[in-house]
C-alpha cells in the first residue's frame, strides 16, 4: 500500500500538486486520470521519487519515503518496477537482454539463475518466441509486453505505469490492461496506472483518482464512476458519445 498525505509540489510560481491525500491499495489496480495539467505526471514521479514534494508525505507500506536514508531509499527503489510510455526498451539489446538488465543491476544472481527468471517472465507475459529478437524487429504490443516482463522481473511490490495503452490499437490495448491485471492480483503488487485510457477505467479500475487542478476532485471504483453525480467526472470521462450510451446503458440495468 501506498499513503499519500497532503502533498504540494510547486515549479517556481506554479503549484502543480495542492495538498493531495490519498490511498493506493495494494492486489489492486489503482488508475490516475484526468485532463492534461491535471497534476497526474507530477504525482507519479512524485510517488517515484524524481520530484520532491514541498509539503507533505509518501508512505510505503509505513516506510516514509522523505524519512529514510539514502541506502534505504536505494533498496526501497530496488522495490519498484515500472512501465514507460514508450516502453523505453533499449534498442541495441534482444528483448532478453532488456528484461536480465534490472537483476544484473540490482542483484548478484548467477548467469544461470537470471536466465532462469527471464524465461519465466517472458513465459508470463506470453512471449515464447522472441528472446533473440531486437525491440525494432517486434510489434508495439510485444514491446509493451517485453516492458512489463522487464518491470516485474526483479519481483517488485509496487509497479507504475505511465499511459501502458498509449499507441496501440484497442484490442492489444485490452489485452494489455488484463495482464497488468491479472499481474497485480497473481503478485498481489500495489499498482498505479497514468492513463488517459477511458476503456482502462471502465475495465481494470479498481481504484481510480481523479485529479484537477492539482486538486483531488473525485476517488472511487469502476462501478461508482458509473453513478456519480460529479460534473467534472461525468463531463471527463464520458466526453464521447459512445461512452454517454454507456453509461445511460448501464444506469437502466
Amino acid at each position: 500500500m501506498i499513503e499519500v498525505k497532503n502533498i504540494e509540489k510547486s515549479f517556481g510560481e506554479n503549484k502543480i500538486l495542492k495538498g493531495i491525500s490519498t490511498t493506493f491499495e495494494t492486489g489492486k489496480t489503482n488508475l490516475i486520470i484526468g485532463q492534461s495539467g491535471s497534476g497526474k505526471t507530477v504525482l507519479l514521479k512524485s510517488l517515484l521519487g524524481i520530484h520532491t514534494p514541498e509539503k507533505g508525505q509518501i508512505i510505503f507500506d509505513g516506510r516514509v519515503y522523505s524519512d529514510l536514508e539514502p541506502d534505504e531509499k536505494r533498496e526501497l527503489r530496488t522495490e519498484i518496477g515500472m512501465v514507460f510510455q514508450g516502453s523505453a526498451l533499449f534498442d541495441s539489446m534482444t528483448v532478453c537482454e532488456n528484461v536480465a538488465f534490472p537483476l544484473q543491476m540490482f542483484t548478484k544472481d548467477d548467469k544461470e539463475k537470471i536466465a532462469d527468471r527471464v524465461e519465466f517472465v517472458l513465459k508470463r507475459v506470453n512471449l515464447i518466441d522472441a528472446h533473440k529478437k531486437l525491440p525494432s524487429e517486434i510489434s508495439g504490443g510485444m514491446q509493451k509486453r517485453v516492458a512489463i516482463a522487464r518491470a516485474i522481473v526483479n519481483h517488485p511490490k509496487y509497479l507504475f505505469c505511465d499511459e501502458p495503452n498509449s499507441g496501440l490499437d484497442p484490442n492489444t490495448s485490452i489485452l494489455i490492461d488484463n495482464l497488468i491485471k491479472e499481474i497485480t492480483e497473481e503478485y498481489n503488487i500495489t499498482t498505479v496506472i497514468n492513463t488517459h485510457d477511458m476503456n482502462s477505467v471502465m475495465e481494470i479500475g479498481d481504484n481510480i483518482l481523479f485529479l484537477k487542478n492539482g486538486l483531488k476532485e473525485w476517488q472511487g471504483n469502476k462501478e461508482e464512476i458509473f453513478y456519480t453525480d460529479n460534473e467534472a467526472v461525468t463531463a471527463f470521462v464520458y466526453s464521447s458519445n459512445l461512452f454517454k450510451k454507456v453509461r445511460e446503458a448501464h444506469l437502466k440495468k
